[in-house]
């Protein structure tokens, strides 16, 4: 005759893992919290891109200054060269007997090779700016976020030439016309684009390697 089966479990055969409630509530807590966390970061994103405008065409630049004489006659010297820095009522050209003065200090950033030619009057003879006016000055897109865009406004730019570092300014104007584009559409329906120029002021001593003339991207940070 068979043997019955032994049904009674060995003493040394563990017991059923028992299910621990508190674990699993901590883990439910956990995913809750890590879904509330990405809700509020993607929202927190959103928010951040969503209040800024992206111009990716900008530059630094400074308003050209024009040194010319108030009377015709032959340039007979020019005394500076460009890349000079130079003071105020510094003499940087003589147009017959007329000696051609900087009435601010500044940076000299053209110096045309006429010397002996007859120059009328109002006729830059040497161009300069002055570096305390530099602004990073970006194109904006009229259909762009130009609305959203006040004076005050907090801006973020980068400079090609540095790469991923990044500076800051703010905006002290925006251009009250635009520019006059030159793309030529051929479908009649379609409205020409324009753009207008803002332009943000920053800490030229914080930031003196900025100079006119380098490309830039700026982020500007609306209300």
């Amino acid at each position: 005759m068979a043997d019955a089966p032994n049904t009674q479990k060995s003493a040394h055969e563990p017991a059923p893992a028992k299910k621990n409630p508190a674990r699993r509530k901590w883990i439910v807590t956990g995913l809750i919290v890590l879904v509330i966390a990405a809700a509020a970061g993607g929202f927190i994103y959103w928010k951040i891109t969503s209040s800024r405008v992206a111009v990716d065409t900008a530059s630094i630049q400074a308003p050209q200054i024009a040194l010319a004489p108030s009377a015709a006659g032959i340039l007979e010297d020019v005394y500076v060269h460009e890349g000079d820095e130079i003071p105020a009522n510094m003499t940087v050209a003589r147009v017959g007997d007329e000696l051609i003065q900087s009435k601010v200090a500044g940076i000299i950033v053209s110096v045309p090779d006429t010397v002996g030619a007859q120059v009328a009057p109002g006729q830059a003879v040497v161009t300069m700016i002055d570096p305390t006016q530099l602004r990073v000055v970006g194109e904006v897109d009229e259909d762009k976020g130009l609305d959203r865009i006040q004076v005050g406004d907090t801006v973020v730019f980068t400079v090609d030439a540095f790469g991923s570092m990044q500076f800051s300014g703010v905006v002290d104007e925006i251009a009250p016309s635009s520019q006059q584009s030159q793309i030529v559409f051929n479908i009649s329906d379609q409205r020409e684009e324009q753009q207008f120029d803002v332009k943000a002021r920053f800490d030229i001593n914080a930031y003196p390697q900025l100079k006119n003339g380098m490309s830039a991207r700026m982020w500007i940070y609306t209300p």
